[in-house]
């Protein structure tokens, strides 16, 4: 027996999909940043530039990982099921999501966003600490 689809069984598996997509990216994303920092250990025997660098690339894949989550929870809320509570829900997690943005911002940057725009385009990492960087130091 056949059975239409509805519209927010649609919805409700799209945003399922959207929640596959970022558990994808979180796994992919560290597997790549792994590798990226395995090859900055190789070449330069910094145990110190490796770790700056999982972090900063990771750091980036967490924050896409939370984007697409939000979107899976917009998308559920919105169209799935739109009460008082999960709008309220939906806007906790924003907030959360801002605030860890900015905080992995900051920790991946290594400087607030007000204070990179007052330097203008001053290099984000001291000399040497950049990932990938293979300059030794003297």
């Amino acid at each position: 027996m056949h059975t239409a689809t509805t519209f927010l069984e649609v919805m409700e598996r799209v945003a399922q999909g959207f929640e596959v997509l970022a558990v994808v990216l979180l796994v992919v994303g560290l597997v790549a940043s792994l590798v990226v920092a395995g090859s900055v250990w190789v070449r330069t025997r910094s145990g110190h530039r490796a770790y700056r660098t999982l972090r900063a690339s990771f750091g980036g894949t967490l924050l896409l990982g939370v984007e697409v989550l939000v979107a899976a929870d917009l998308v559920r809320t919105i169209a799935v099921a739109p009460t008082l509570e999960n709008v309220a829900v939906l806007g906790l997690v924003v907030v959360i999501r801002t605030f860890l943005s900015f905080s992995l911002e900051v920790e991946i940057e290594g400087i607030p966003p007000w204070r990179r725009a007052l330097l203008g385009t001053v290099a984000r990492w001291p000399r040497g600490e950049r990932p990938g960087d293979d300059v030794e130091d003297s």
